[in-house]
Formats: C-alpha cells, sequence, structure tokens
C-alpha cells in the first residue's frame, strides 16, 4: 500500500486542511498519516480559532513519521509561522523526502488569514525549492508573484516568476477567474493548458486541500506530474458533482463519492 503524509492544519468541520486530506489519501485507496502544524475552530462560515502547534512538537511527529513508515508523498498545507516552516524544512531535507506537493494556504475559503505576516517570505525561501509542484490559486499566484491576473496570459506570467524561487513545477489554479475550470501548469518552461468543467456548485469548502492530496497520491503512485494533475482534477470535479449540501455556509466536498456505501 503507497503512503502518503499531510503536513497541515486540522479542520474542525471535517471540510479542509487534514481532515480532507485523510478523505481524499483513504478514496484513492493508500495509507494516510498526517503531521499536524496547527488546530482550527472552524465550519463552513469561518474560521474562529486557531491554536499552533509548537516546532518542536511538528518536528516530533515528523521524526516518528519518517523514522517508521517512510511516506511515498508528501502534500504541504498550512503551515502558519516561520519557525514551523522551517522545521518542516530541515525534516524534509534530513530524510531526503520525495514527490513534495505544496499548497501554499494563505487564506481560507472563507476570506480568513490562516498565516502571520513575514511567513510567506520564509515559506518561499525554506519550502518552495523541496516541492516537486506547487499548487496557488489566482489570489495566492498574485500574492507570490507580486502581478495581477486577469487573464491566462497574466497566468502565465505569474507562472514563470514563481517557478524563478522553485525547483519545481507550478499549478496555477484558474477556478478564480474564468468560466471554466482550466489550470496551467508550467513546468521547466514548458505551459500546459489542462480544461476542465466548471461545475455550478457553491460549496467549495476544502477544493485547495483536496486537489494537492489527489495530486500527492498520483505521485505516490508512480504516475508523471501531468497525470497526476489531471487525475487529481477529475476527483474534484466527481466530488462537486457528488452535490453534498452541508451546514449554513461554504459546504465540503463529498471526497467519497466513488466508494460504494451501504445506506444506514
Amino acid at each position: 500500500m503507497k503512503k502518503v503524509l499531510s503536513i497541515a492544519g486540522s479542520d474542525s468541520s471535517g471540510g479542509a486542511g487534514i481532515q480532507a486530506d485523510i478523505k481524499t489519501i483513504t478514496a484513492h485507496k493508500m495509507y494516510a498519516m498526517t503531521a499536524i502544524t496547527a488546530l482550527t475552530a472552524q465550519n463552513t462560515t469561518g474560521v474562529y480559532g486557531v491554536e499552533e502547534a509548537s516546532p518542536e512538537f511538528v518536528g516530533k511527529q515528523l521524526d516518528c513519521i519518517f523514522r517508521d513508515i517512510y511516506p511515498d508523498a508528501v502534500k504541504i498545507g498550512m503551515v502558519s509561522n516561520q519557525e514551523i516552516i522551517k522545521v518542516i524544512a530541515e525534516k524534509l531535507r534530513e530524510y531526503k523526502a520525495g514527490n513534495i506537493v505544496i499548497d501554499p494556504v494563505m487564506v481560507a475559503t472563507s476570506g480568513s488569514a490562516l498565516m502571520v505576516e513575514g511567513a510567506g517570505k520564509t515559506l518561499v525561501e525554506e519550502l518552495f525549492p523541496l516541492g516537486r509542484i506547487l499548487t496557488p490559486n489566482i489570489p495566492e499566484a498574485e500574492a507570490l508573484s507580486g502581478t495581477e491576473i486577469k487573464d491566462s496570459q497574466d497566468m502565465e506570467e505569474a507562472a514563470r516568476i514563481i517557478s524563478s524561487f522553485t525547483g519545481g513545477a507550478v499549478l496555477v489554479k484558474g477556478g478564480h477567474l474564468i468560466d471554466r475550470a482550466d489550470d496551467l501548469l508550467y513546468e521547466q518552461g514548458k505551459s500546459t493548458w489542462l480544461s476542465g468543467e466548471r461545475v455550478e456548485n457553491p460549496n467549495t469548502h476544502g477544493t485547495g486541500c483536496t486537489l494537492s492530496s489527489a495530486i500527492a497520491c498520483g505521485l505516490a503512485a508512480g504516475k508523471s506530474l501531468e497525470d497526476s494533475v489531471r487525475e487529481a482534477k477529475a476527483y474534484i470535479t466527481g466530488a462537486l458533482k457528488a452535490g453534498l449540501n452541508l451546514g449554513q455556509g461554504n459546504g465540503p466536498l463529498n471526497h467519497m463519492y466513488a466508494l460504494p456505501l451501504q445506506d444506514s
């Protein structure tokens, strides 16, 4: 069985973060492991509190994982401060981790900030060079590249800029910008547009977490980067089409839509 490690924050409502990652990895029939960077008190209407783990404890979680059950891929989500980021980067280098997918989570779907001021610079310097792929959405790509994104050409320019300070590929997700769910995969100077069907579903809580975890599953299975992204996009589309409707705000996806479930 392939093993995938998620390094991220916990979502108490189960729609994003660690919980979304575990569901996604399980739906891909792989073994999920976690290193929790923060606890959040949140639901579909917003984030109401964040309790960060200590950098030392995050490091201890990673030691326990890598020394016992070595992961085939690693997904990194919410990392809220500089010291936690530094510890994660140190451990990933120490254990020579591979197939690292970085979702630069800066703001929750509800609009709540999830990263302290100054952490972004450390993220770029310490973690980005370790990633096989980064998966920013349009607002995150704008923040990272220092450019405004209005069209597909702007997406390509932003991806080029972001790739200049990371050794891996960049997937700029176009969901915030265009009528279709078309994403740009930029790898080693080459742009590949990945078309997708836009699903009219207001419940998109945790889509970024889910996509990055699904990509990590593809890489863990030995698939190419492009195939991993394409299959992850198809998985997201299916989860959105399932039409789960929970909560009073921006609801979660049905991560288990493809699994045969018995009615209770």
